[in-house]
Formats: structure tokens, sequence, C-alpha cells
């Protein structure tokens, strides 16, 4: 079964094909994602999933803290969306009045 990492404070120069490259060090990547805006910029973190939950847990002790571009990686195990997250969401409450 594979395991999705969360990676935090990415360089913004970073691509998916380097990510890709990093992780390999560890086992088999299955996917790599990098968040962006809605304009198309780098948010500074992503998600990585690993084909097995060993490889996972390697690349979480290999990688967690190590400078990858400048940068001091965050990598730990990804928490499960929450229901209803994300873009398009509508917020409970009262109408916001406009002026």
């Amino acid at each position: 079964m594979s395991k999705r990492l969360y990676i935090g404070n990415i360089n913004f120069k970073c691509t998916e094909e380097d990510l890709k490259e990093l992780f390999s060090q560890a086992g088999t990547v299955v996917s790599t994602k990098l968040i962006a805006d809605e304009a198309g910029r780098l948010r500074g973190f992503g998600f990585v999933e690993m084909e097995v939950d060993a490889d996972a847990d390697k690349a979480i002790s290999m990688f967690n803290g190590k400078n990858f571009m400048d940068r001091t990686l965050v990598v730990n195990e990804a928490r499960p969306r929450a229901e209803g997250a994300g873009p398009g969401r509508k917020k409970e409450g009262p109408p916001r009045r406009r002026f």
C-alpha cells in the first residue's frame, strides 16, 4: 500500500521532477505534486506518494530537516484531507455585506 508524504519549505524553483529524483533515493515514487496558487506561483509545499510504506518511513528519516536547494525540508506523513476542504467550498454563516 502506498503512503502520501507532506513536504514543506520547498524552494520555489523546485520542480516535481527534482522532488521525484530526491525521493527516489528512498524507494519507488508513485507521484509528486507541488501546490500552486491561482496565478500558478508555487506555495512552498507539496506531496510525494511512495509505493511502499517502509520506503515512506525511510524518506521521512532521510529528508526531514535536510537542506535541499538552500531550504531545510519538512517531511512527514500527510494527514487526510478534511471533509469539504478545498477550493470552491462555501463558508457557513450569514452572507457578507458588501458596501
